[in-house]
Order: C-alpha cells, then sequence, then structure tokens
C-alpha cells in the first residue's frame, strides 16, 4: 500500500466516524442527557445513580433485559472496587456496554475492502417489507463495488413487482448486474439462476433479495429452506450468511421481527437501518445481546456510503463522545 493508498483510506475512515456519529446523534442526546443528569451533584456511585442509569438505558430502546445485564456488571464493579465516583463511571459503562456486543465469528469478520471467505460469496438477505432491506441490498453493492468486488444480485423477492423493480432500479443506480425473472416466479429459480451465472461470472459477492413477509412462518421457512437446497446444488456450502435486516427507528418491535426470523431461519448476521432518525439507537444493543447473533452493518443516513461496516468498539466511543457534532 502506497503513500496516497494511506491517505485516502485514513480520509475514509474519518469519514466513517463522521457519519457513525451524526447519525447516533439523536439517541447520544437522549441517552446522555439522562446521564449526565443521573451523576449531577453526585460524588459516589449510590443505587440513585444506578436506577436513574437503569431509567435511561430503558428510554434508548435497550431493553429491560440488556438492561439489567449492564447495571448488574456495573454494581458487580462498584462493589468489588469500592472507590468508583462518578467522573469513573462513563468509563465503566462504556466497558460493560461494548462487553454485551456479540463479535462476528472469526470466518465471517471482512469489510468492504478485505478479502471474503468465499468465492463466490453468497449473502441471502431477509426482512419484512419496509424496513430498508432493498436500499441495504443497493447500499451494500455499491460499497462492495467501489472496494472492487464483482457484485451480482438476485431478485427472489418475486410475489410482489415493486421489489423486483427497486432492486432493478438499485442494479441501474450501481451499474451491478442483476439476474431477475417475472412477477410470480419460483424464488428458488430465481436464487438457483443467480448463483449459477456467479460461478460462470466469477463474481466475487452476491446479494440475494428475497420475500419480505412474516405473515405465515411456516411458508417462510419452506421457502428459505428450499432456496438454500438449490444452491447448494451449486455451491454445496451457500448461503455463506443470512442477513437479517432490521429498522433500527422501530424500536421494540424490531426486537419482536428479530426473534419471528430466528425462529423461522437460521440467520448468521444482522444489518440495522434507519438509526440516524431515531433516539432509541439503543435498541442495537438489545437485538446483539438478546439474540446473540453479530451485528454486521449499520444504516446512518441516506447516503450509499452511510452504510457502515459495524465496529462495536467505535459504536459505543461514539454514544459516550458528546463533543462530535
Amino acid at each position: 500500500m502506497g503513500f496516497f493508498d494511506k491517505l485516502f483510506g485514513k480520509r475514509d475512515k474519518e469519514k466513517e466516524k463522521e457519519s457513525l456519529d451524526e447519525g447516533l446523534q439523536k439517541t447520544k442526546d437522549n441517552f446522555f442527557s439522562k446521564v449526565t443528569k443521573a451523576i449531577a451533584g453526585k460524588s459516589t456511585v449510590d443505587e440513585e445513580v444506578l436506577d436513574s442509569l437503569e431509567e435511561a438505558l430503558v428510554s434508548a430502546d435497550v431493553g429491560i433485559e440488556t438492561t439489567v445485564k449492564i447495571i448488574e456488571r456495573v454494581e458487580a464493579r462498584v462493589a468489588r472496587d469500592k472507590y468508583i465516583n462518578t467522573s469513573e463511571l462513563n468509563g465503566i459503562l462504556q466497558e460493560e456496554i461494548e462487553a454485551t456486543l456479540v463479535d462476528a465469528p472469526t470466518a465471517n469478520n471482512y469489510d468492504f475492502q478485505s478479502d471474503l471467505p468465499k468465492k463466490p460469496y453468497i449473502i441471502l438477505v431477509v426482512g419484512v417489507n419496509g424496513v430498508g432491506k432493498t436500499t441495504t441490498i443497493g447500499k451494500l453493492a455499491y460499497n462492495f463495488k467501489k472496494a472492487g468486488k464483482e457484485v451480482l444480485l438476485g431478485a427472489a423477492d418475486t410475489f410482489r413487482a415493486a421489489a423486483v423493480d427497486q432492486l432493478t432500479i438499485w442494479s441501474e443506480r450501481t451499474g451491478v448486474p442483476i439476474v431477475k425473472q417475472a412477477m410470480g416466479s419460483d424464488p428458488a429459480a430465481v436464487a438457483f439462476d443467480t448463483v449459477s451465472s456467479a460461478v460462470s461470472r466469477g463474481s466475487d459477492v452476491v446479494l440475494i433479495d428475497t420475500a419480505g413477509r412474516l405473515h405465515n412462518k411456516i411458508h417462510l421457512m419452506d421457502e428459505l429452506s428450499k432456496i438454500r437446497r438449490v444452491i447448494q446444488k451449486v455451491i454445496p456450502d451457500a448461503p455463506h450468511e443470512v442477513l437479517l435486516v432490521l429498522d433500527g427507528s422501530t424500536g421494540q418491535n424490531a426486537l419482536e421481527q428479530a426473534k419471528q426470523f430466528t425462529a423461522a431461519t437460521e440467520v448468521t448476521a444482522l444489518a440495522i437501518t434507519k438509526l440516524d432518525g431515531t433516539a432509541k439507537g439503543g435498541v442495537v444493543l438489545a437485538i446483539a445481546n438478546q439474540f446473540k447473533i453479530p451485528v454486521k452493518f449499520i444504516g446512518v443516513g441516506e447516503k450509499m456510503e452511510d452504510l457502515l461496516v459495524f465496529d462495536k468498539h467505535e459504536f459505543v466511543e461514539s454514544l459516550f463522545n458528546l463533543e462530535r457534532r
């Protein structure tokens, strides 16, 4: 890597940090105004401070289960280290929140620039309509292509005409090829054609859109199982990732969707969108902790560059840094 590669890489990193800070601003303002109020005028971390912290976490949609876990960990630190005061509390809280987040498995721990674990790397994208699933696929395609990868889209959400049309628009916008069939076609047949085409083209990464409905979990499970079976005829260990897209602005409803999808299929990674439009970004912590599934991507804005590879340390650090505006 040359000097200019390093220079521009650094600039990109700084831009990502800026996007993250701006995207989490509403959550930061909501959460830390309550944290600041909780510790104002206090010299020690007492029961009243912990109660106020618990309220602040719940109000940011961290969820009861995850909030209790964090508060218990903080209480244990306070009990063990006797002389903790409120000036040390932010650092402790930051460490314990970060500890609740699940790391991506090493084999799947990639970013847009790095080599993918397999070629072609097959990502099956699931999620209900309206969460930003198709937009997320488009942004993923843009960022992978920008990083120099050959990308292929598969329009396997064939029950909703708008889904195929929307993905086609993203295909044109990003200059990424798409495999599609007529509305009402067998989704598994589209997935099979997509993966077969990826092998013949030498694609690096394949993004397959699937039907966004949950009203019948058995039907959803059957459909996704069929897609798995047919693509495994081409690539035996595919899909390599099942990415569930959730709308972070819906708070606890996103948790319910995660519960439904994880019951219906094997979800291996999460993408949480629309965090810039909500003060309840703490739902990221709740989802990751409750389902023990790594958050892989987060959406923090409308621009294509505003879909970020999730870094738990940077995420929590951003939550605790009110200076960046």
